[in-house]
This record gives structure tokens, sequence and C-alpha cells, in this order.
């Protein structure tokens, strides 16, 4: 099975054809970039969804469609990091979504094959895996001036990803096309201060509290906390970790678990949780499967994990137990390819917002209460969820 990437992603996505107009300020003339029209619709806590053909803007309250975005092809979804925009990754690079004014703008952070979007520490990062270029903005600055140029490239380029912390030191992956061993942290004036290459097939971050970077292995977990880099191995020959959900309230990280690299699809039931502060690994047996688009996080740190049992599993995550279990959808099952629509989960707050393709809905469920508040009928199968940042 080809592993989840956004390159692997946009080799299939078709370049709009369409003439995307910039956004105006309040003078007809001239069109500031990321600016939203004065006539446009204001969004409450915008929604997105993707769906084959483009992206619908749904208002986060009633989930009824603001506006359908026609783009051509499998497009993919970041939050860029405020409470109006989000990134859309295309063939050339991360246009700028304002999710608010439902206005796909011209504003555009160009990047051969963009790869991963993080948000940490009132940063934006950005990562192209054509070229191993790193890009850091202030994601306030979204719409108000020229789009920012990259910061750091990698010595080769590869699927990869990176961070920055809040004393500027930058984490980020190290590799090509052939193999992507581990990663490398440097300090702001971009000296080398730490490095680890005991990582094969790198994939994935997670930052958790007390800024603790968590990047994923073949074999377990690179811990970036202190200053220093610690492996965590999985307890299995290969156990890889790819995908991951962190919260700043937790020191603990949630993790995907999968034991078979020669599987066509592993439909895993186990999920990892990385202890930042004491560097250990453990797994929680679900009872049932789920996918890249299940982990998240609640709004207390717990960990959710949205199952092909239809239910939201909900986790302590210091003590492995799952606490309750939230009934949402019917049972479904992982398609083979990943580029296929399946039930997906965002969380802003305490609500999260579920996708169901079979039946072309989305659902908006309280955590607290664990019941499903407002149900949103879409006119297209939704693929991919996210959201602005919580006002």
């Amino acid at each position: 099975m080809a592993r989840p990437t956004r390159y692997a992603a946009l080799m299939t996505t078709a370049v709009s054809t369409l003439a995307l107009a910039a956004c105006a300020t309040e003078e007809p003339a001239p069109r500031a970039q990321g600016a939203t029209p004065a006539s446009a619709a204001v969004v409450t806590d915008p929604v997105a969804v993707t769906y084959d053909g483009g992206i619908l803007v749904l208002d986060g309250k009633t989930l009824k469609m603001a506006k359908d975005l026609p783009l051509g092809g499998f497009n993919r979804l970041n939050p860029a990091g405020n409470d109006r925009h989000l990134l859309v990754s295309t063939s050339s690079g991360f246009r700028v979504l304002d999710a608010v004014g439902a206005v796909l703008t011209d504003t555009e952070v160009k990047a051969a094959k963009p790869g991963h979007v993080v948000r940490h520490a009132g940063k934006t990062v950005l990562f192209a895996d054509g070229t191993g270029e790193v890009t850091v903005f202030d994601p306030k600055t979204l719409g108000a001036s020229a789009p920012p140029a990259p910061k750091h490239k990698t010595p080769e380029a590869h699927h990869g990803v990176a961070v920055e912390l809040t004393g500027g030191e930058l984490v980020t992956t190290i590799g090509n096309e052939d193999a992507r061993p581990g990663i490398v942290v440097l300090d702001k004036d971009k000296k080398e201060i730490a490095r680890n290459e005991q990582c094969p097939g790198v994939h994935g971050e997670a930052t958790a509290r007390g800024e603790a970077v968590v990047i994923g292995c073949e074999t377990g977990v690179l811990i970036y906390r202190d200053g220093a880099i610690t492996k965590v191995p999985s307890p299995d020959p290969y156990g890889r970790i790819g995908n991951q959900a962190g919260s700043d309230l937790s020191p603990i990280t949630l993790g995907d678990y999968k034991v078979d690299k020669a599987a066509e699809l592993e439909r895993p039931t186990r999920v990892s949780l990385i202890d930042t502060e004491k560097a250990t690994l453990k797994h929680v047996e679900l009872g049932t499967s789920y996918t890249f688009r299940s982990l998240a996080r609640g709004p207390r740190g717990e960990a959710l994990v949205l199952g092909t049992d239809g239910q939201i599993h909900v986790i302590d995550p210091v003590t492995g137990a799952v606490t309750k279990k939230i009934a949402v959808l019917g049972s479904w099952q992982e398609p083979l390819e990943w580029q296929r629509p399946r039930p997906a989960i965002f969380v802003r707050g305490g609500t999260a917002y579920v996708t169901d393709p079979g039946k072309k809905e989305i659902h908006a469920v309280d955590l607290a209460s664990g019941t499903k508040t407002t149900t949103g009928a879409l006119p297209g199968t939704p693929n991919e969820v996210s959201g602005v940042l919580a006002h």
C-alpha cells in the first residue's frame, strides 16, 4: 500500500483551469492578495470539506453550505494556524483559502510537491517534498503581506516535515528519494545541535506539552526534548508509527501502529501512546480498526480515535483506558486506495466534526455530552475535513 503522503495526492491532482480572481479590499481597485471582497459573505466558524471537484465551505454552527468552490483533482486541506484561513495543497504550492470569506484567494506559497503543514508556537511551517525547502511564517500575516520565502533547505529533497520551536530551533527530517533515516535539529543560527539517524522510514510528527517533538519511524519514534534526541523503540521488529496527534495539554502523543510491512493494506486495531517525559511507548487495543484520518485530540488532551465501528473512542492518555465510546456512524470499511473517501474527524474546541461519505453527510458531536448536535447534508461525497482555529 502506498503511504498517505501529500505528494502522492498531488500526482493525481489536475490543475484547475478556472481564473480565480484576487480578493479585494473595500476599494474596487487595486485588490490586495488574500483579502476578502467587501461583498463576500462572512461564514461563522467555517469548516471545509473536499469532494471530487472542489471544496465546500460550511457554517460551523449550522453545517449549512456557504459556498461551493470548484477545484479540479484530489485536494488536501490544512489549517493555516489562524481563525480565518486554510491552506490547500495544489500542484504548484500551498494556496490560501479565506474560509471566513469563502474565497479561494490568489495568494500561494510556491512549493514543489507541497507536503506537511505544521503549526506550533505561533508559527506555521511548510515542507516542500520536491526541494526540501522549509518555509516558516506567522499565520497572522496571511493576506496582509507577500507570501513568505523559504527559510531553510535540507541537503536532499524527500518527503519530510519540519517544526520550529519557541527558541528558534528547527527540527527537520533528513533523507532522499530512497531512504529517510532520521532527523536533525538546528539552532536559530542554523548550527546543528542534535542528530539521530536511527529512524528508518521517518514520517509524521506531533508536539506535546513542554515542546517535545515526536517523529515516527518504522521501528518506533524519536523524541526531541530539552536539547536531546531519544529513540523509543517499538516492541516489534517492524512497528511503524507514521501518523500522530499531539496536545499542548498532555506530554503524551497519540499515534497509529502497524506491524505488517508486506501488507497491501493493514487494518490495525491498536494505537500508540508515546510518553515524552518518560520516553515510553504503550499500546491500546480498541477492538476495531481505524485509518490515518481517525486520530485527534480533545479539549482536555484526551486521545480520540474514530473507529470503523462508527464510534469515537475516547482514551485517557495517562492510563490508556477507553473512558467513553460515542456512536456517530454506522460501521464502515477502509478502502484499499488511501485517496478514496473514508470517514474523517476534525476537532475544534469541544466539538468533533465527522464526515460520512456513504450518506454524504457531516456531523457535529459534542464531546462532553457524547451527543450529535447537528447534521449537515452535502452535495458531494466528503473526503478530507478541516477548519479554522477557534476564536
